[in-house]
């Protein structure tokens, strides 16, 4: 062997090493979402609101490769099971029952700019929580702004499917969102909603 082909060689080891031990234990796991459900609710100083939509999808899982088998639920909350899971919500999707408040909502929300509401999980928080309870703590981004957040929630597991609720409240100005008002400024919508939400999950088996 001459010593360009050693040193070829030996690039090439260390090339392959360093791919292998940058994910040792990474897998892309093929999660499914069966159904989703996301609603924003507020107050105004004349009413009350709400706005919801079931346009959630997936847009990345990856999980320690430990985690697939028949106890990936299980095993689903524990401390680095997770390595990414990124979830996104169609904003110009958010409909209410009452009138006007779309447009106005969608204004405020700069959908036109940014289409999707998205959460990206950071880890899972279990101190002094029950089985099947954490908190979840990533960076949810709105309008365009991204902050950290750490929202409670709960799963419940049947056969092969896993339901996760969660609840968090916000202020839209913390994402540089001004309160919609109508009626030529009568209606004055408080800055706190409460975000909840219910996915349904699911995982082919092999």
């Amino acid at each position: 062997m001459t010593r360009r082909s050693f040193y070829r060689l030996s690039a090439g080891a260390i090339v392959a090493v360093m791919c292998v031990s940058v994910r040792p234990f990474a897998a892309e796991i093929p999660l499914a979402l069966d159904s989703a459900t996301v609603t924003i609710a507020g107050t105004s100083n004349i009413h009350e609101y709400t706005a919801s939509t079931t346009k959630v999808r997936i847009t990345r899982a990856q999980l320690a490769a430990s985690a697939a088998g028949a106890e990936f639920w299980e095993n689903a909350l524990k401390p680095g099971t997770v390595d990414t899971f990124e979830i996104a919500v169609a904003a110009g999707t958010l409909t209410s029952p009452k009138d006007g408040l779309d447009k106005n909502m969608y204004k405020a929300l700069k959908v036109s700019d940014f289409p999707d509401i998205t959460f990206r999980l950071v880890r899972f928080d279990l101190t002094g929580k029950p089985a099947g309870a954490a908190t979840a703590i990533g960076m949810l981004k709105i309008a365009g702004v991204e902050r950290a957040v750490a929202m409670d929630i709960t799963t419940k597991r049947s056969d092969t499917t896993l339901t996760v609720q969660g609840r968090i409240e916000l202020l839209m100005t913390d994402y540089g969102i001004k309160p919609p008002t109508a009626m030529l400024g009568m209606l004055k919508t408080n800055p706190k909603v409460t975000v909840t939400f219910e996915t349904v999950l699911s995982l082919p088996l092999t």
